[in-house]
């Protein structure tokens, strides 16, 4: 039916909704994982008091929920202050956001958001459709933002108050009528949205001038005429201004709405689907209520699982009960329970630590602390027969039976899964058929915890946190040529160790999950952590195609190479020897020819490592220089050319490298089997490896890469002018800081003038000394150390944030990113050598963890915005992403690509420079870069 005449729309302003219902109750958490929900409990109540009420009164004929997108609209582009004053969003709210949305969808409501603009304008543009159909309009809000829309059909809704608002309210408020609201906001301005306004006119006084001169433009015309001096001048002086502001606060009916008025009809709840969703928050009296009102049975809540660990009771280890499940009952009765608590931890036994080859064993889960399982699947005894397998152990299950039981519950959104290094154990059951979420990861949650204190691997954690030694997993496998994979491991010896690895898992999540909110490392964890788990497994499981006769070429070119380099090197010694000997290399150079620098070790030989033979070759020694380009190449061939061969999968043809999410303190992503992150790029044997990566038939390869990121990011947290101001105009950040720091101009610039500021400028993000720019340079480290002062003096800035980031880590312990993951710094006090690499480091890592925090934000997102794409993301390479993609649709991958990684630090972030981003494609990754 066609909206119009006699219909009756309710807009409801969602995030009015949220905060009124946040700063009303006290912070409640679920009980069975510690997720902050005092919000959602307060929203729900709100909403189910509202769907009640209109039972009795003006019923609604149509009603929808309207939630602002993001903090960023058209308004920013306008004024880029606008808002910028808003204090951050706390902590324990942020994650909450997104399950208002599921509330209200659970509660059979339209839940609306629009990408750019806010709910206002939404609110604004439905409000006005609905009036121009002819039909009537409640806006459920108190904003006053909001009284321009009231008139002609439209009215405001306080539901704290429970009172209606209309022209005489309105004007009771601003002293106009609704026509005039806005005339009279862009005068007062808003020092809560930034909106500027005239400065010292408030709302009595903007009311006056409004209703003397008739509308805000007669008024700045005529504003020669006001007979009061000051208020004359800032008339006169900031009507732009004045303008300006008035593009801010006016609400946009032309808001674009990819739905109808139909649409938003008012239909009954889903019964079924609100319980479930009221009982997974665990709102047992509010899903009391509900169920009481709709007649229908409540569920049976499940029994709260205690998160404090010093609370938790548990069976110790010692006294654990570890079962090993052979039967399809004793398998039901772990499901049934795993139901009727909500969670379960979970870990897999493989043959291999290779994800993409490795056969799955078997599976274990714990449910209780003290209490776990083991599912044998595939254990084997006696030797490999004629047809390559051995005699698989009697008593276990088939997987298509523990499939069955087991693959309703992985994937079940209701049960939460728990694992340590989650996307390990994803990878192994995705490769049988099961999809597992949603997870949560022990091993991230330390990360996010304890980032820089220590690793987080299991055996080392459950000593620290739980002061128990894991059963080892050598003496079950041995070593050498004895070693064997765990299918051979007999089920007596298998079970305690698998079951072990789940309980300890489980315990772990009692834990730290707690301890999140209260580091207030939620959002990191929540935003930044545990979502990329899905997005990295899905790309190390994609792989990128490897051409293994380009890779044959380049290793004999490598080995020709070297051969030639070998010969130079023999005759500038005066004799052969063995390059890759550092002990024969370190007598050449300091015995033979008496080169400075010579230091003997413990075991009498000379060091001859990377950093003296490049100080050697800054000084001119030809020697050195040859060594260390015989290495790199060395290293090429033996790390990459013909290592890769052995990494490409024997089905996909693919090399599938594994991320590490925790490998770096600072949120960088490591690569390893292959490392895929090391490959150099500034030499040109370096780039040529990466000719070998090639796109499958039909496809081309598309690399989208932040341009100086790190940069943009100090720039705008050191707030340095000069360098912001050059990344907004789009200008040559080296040449500019080379033109500020040696007073030279930028046309016809030296080269080598601007090499040195490129040195300094990504110097600087490390902490660079004076020794380290010589040596980079090549210089004289007097002339590197000038350099590095005349920075400083023109660039203040950085220092300033250098001191600051050091007296907060002294302070704190930890520096923060930009989007609040926590790096510890231990050592940041030492004394001795270790003390200025303990600042370097500090120094960095607010840097490169904001920068990896960004592109981390960029792969979250990346999925969604591709999916309708024949387009696969492959790899992350720190600022880079690469894709494999149809050349029909190159172009809008890119397209779309690029504004997700130029938006991914909004809302959370505004940064005070653009992110950039530079595309380009090619049949390999080599022309692609």
């Amino acid at each position: 039916m066609t909206f119009g005449k006699g219909h009756h729309l309710h807009l409801i302003d969602g995030s009015a909704f949220i905060f009124r219902a946040y700063h009303a109750l006290p912070p409640l958490t679920r009980k069975s994982d510690g997720l902050p929900i005092g919000a959602v409990a307060g929203f729900c109540n709100m909403l189910f008091r509202y769907v009640e009420g209109n039972k009795s009164g003006d019923q609604p004929t149509h009603v929808a929920v309207i939630f602002d997108h993001s903090s960023k609209t058209f308004r920013n582009d306008i004024y880029p202050a606008y808002k910028a004053n808003r204090p951050d969003l706390p902590e324990d709210l942020k994650p909450q956001f997104p399950l208002t949305r599921e509330a209200t969808r659970a509660f059979n409501i339209a839940c609306i958001e629009t990408e750019g603009y806010e709910a206002d304008d939404i609110i604004a543009a439905l409000s006005c459709k609905a009036r121009d159909a002819g039909g009537r309009v409640t806006i459920v809000s108190s904003d006053k933002d909001l009284m321009q829309l009231v008139g002609g059909g439209v009215e405001m809704l306080d539901p704290m108050k429970n009172k209606r608002i209309g022209r005489d309210e309105v004007i009771e408020k601003f002293g106009v009528g609704p026509e005039r609201v806005v005339d009279v906001q862009s005068l007062a301005g808003d020092s809560v949205d930034n909106v500027p306004g005239a400065p010292g006119i408030g709302l009595k006084t903007a009311a006056l001038l409004i209703n003397e001169y008739g509308d805000l433009e007669s008024l700045l015309e005529r504003a020669g005429e006001i007979k009061q001096p000051k208020r004359r001048q800032v008339l006169i002086d900031n009507a732009e201004q004045i303008r300006v502001s008035k593009r801010l606060v006016e609400l946009d009916c032309n808001t674009p709405l990819d739905f109808t008025l139909e649409s938003l009809e008012q239909k009954d709840a889903d019964a079924s689907l609100l319980m479930d969703f009221l009982n997974a928050m665990e709102f047992r009296t509010l899903t009391k209520r509900v169920s009481d009102k709709m007649g229908v049975v409540a569920p049976v809540p499940a029994p709260t699982p205690v998160v404090e660990a010093e609370e938790t009771v548990a069976l110790p280890f010692d006294h654990a009960a570890y079962e090993t499940v052979t039967e399809p009952a004793q398998l039901a009765e772990w499901i049934a329970l795993i139901r009727e608590v909500g969670h379960v931890a979970f870990d897999t036994e493989t043959t291999g630590l290779d994800e993409m080859q490795a056969d799955l064993v078997g599976i274990s889960l714990c449910v209780t602390a003290g209490r776990a399982c083991y599912i044998p699947l595939a254990h084997t005894v006696g030797e490999d027969d004629l047809f390559g397998g051995a005699k698989l152990v009697e008593g276990q299950m088939l997987i298509s039976e523990v499939l069955a039981q087991l693959k309703p519950v992985m994937k079940d959104p209701a049960i939460l899964k728990i694992a340590h290094n989650a996307k390990y154990d994803c990878k192994m059951l995705a490769r049988i058929g099961i999809d597992v979420a949603p997870i949560d990861d022990t091993m991230l949650m330390s990360y996010a915890l304890h980032a820089g204190l220590h690793n987080h691997g299991m055996d080392a954690l459950s000593e620290q946190y739980l002061g128990h030694t894991p059963i080892p997993i050598k003496p079950l496998l041995g070593s050498g040529k004895s070693a064997i994979t765990f299918d051979r491991v007999p089920l007596d010896k298998a079970t305690p160790y698998a079951a072990e690895d789940a309980d300890v898992t489980l315990r772990f999540w009692q834990m730290f999950k707690p301890q999140l909110h209260r580091a207030k490392v939620t959002t990191v964890y929540e935003t930044l952590e545990r979502p990329l788990v899905p997005v990295l497994a899905d790309m190390e499981m994609a792989g990128i195609r490897v051409d293994r006769d380009t890779l044959s070429r380049m290793s004999n070119a490598f080995a020709q190479k070297m051969a030639g380099l070998e010969a130079e090197i023999h005759e500038l010694a005066g004799r052969p020897f063995n390059v890759g000997s550092p002990k024969q290399l370190g007598e050449v150079l300091f015995d033979e020819m008496s080169l400075p620098g010579g230091t003997k070790g413990k075991n009498g030989a000379y060091a001859t490592g990377a950093d003296i033979l490049e100080d050697l070759a800054a000084e001119g020694h030809d020697l050195p220089a040859r060594v260390l380009d015989w290495r790199q190449l060395s290293k090429l061939k033996s790390t990459y050319t013909d290592a890769l061969q052995d990494h490409v999968h024997p089905e996909t043809g693919r090399v599938h490298t594994s991320y590490s999410i925790a490998g770096a303190n600072t949120g960088r992503l490591a690569s390893t089997d292959p490392n895929l992150q090391n490959i150099p790029v500034r030499s040109e044997e370096g780039r040529r490896i990466r000719e070998a990566f090639v796109a499958g038939p039909g496809k081309v390869l598309v690399s989208l890469d932040y341009s100086q990121i790190e940069l943009r990011i100090l720039a705008h947290i050191a707030d340095i002018p000069a360098l912001k101001d050059a990344f907004r105009d789009g200008h040559d950040i080296h040449a500019m800081t080379a033109s500020e720091m040696f007073n030279v101009p930028l046309e016809g610039m030296d080269p080598m003038i601007r090499r040195q500021a490129k040195a300094i400028n990504f110097g600087v993000i490390y902490g660079i000394s004076g020794f380290g720019l010589a040596r980079n340079l090549r210089i004289p480290r007097a002339d590197a150390q000038g350099f590095i002062d005349r920075y400083f003096e023109r660039f203040p800035g950085i220092r300033t944030y250098m001191d600051d980031t050091i007296a907060f880590a002294k302070e704190h312990g930890h520096v923060l990113t930009l989007f609040g993951r926590r790096i510890n710094t231990p050592e940041i006090n030492a004394k001795g050598p270790g003390a200025g690499f303990a600042r370097r480091a500090a120094i960095n890592a607010p840097i490169q963890g904001t920068a990896a925090d960004v592109i981390r934000r960029a792969m979250i997102r990346m999925p969604k915005a591709i999916a309708d794409l024949p387009a696969k993301m492959l790899l992350q390479v720190h600022d880079e992403l690469l894709f494999e993609v149809d050349e029909a649709a190159v172009e809008t991958l890119i397209t779309r690509a690029r504004d997700v990684m130029e938006g991914a630090a909004d809302p959370a972030v505004k940064l005070s420079v653009p992110l950039t981003v530079e595309a380009g494609r090619g049949p390999n990754w080599a022309a692609a870069h």
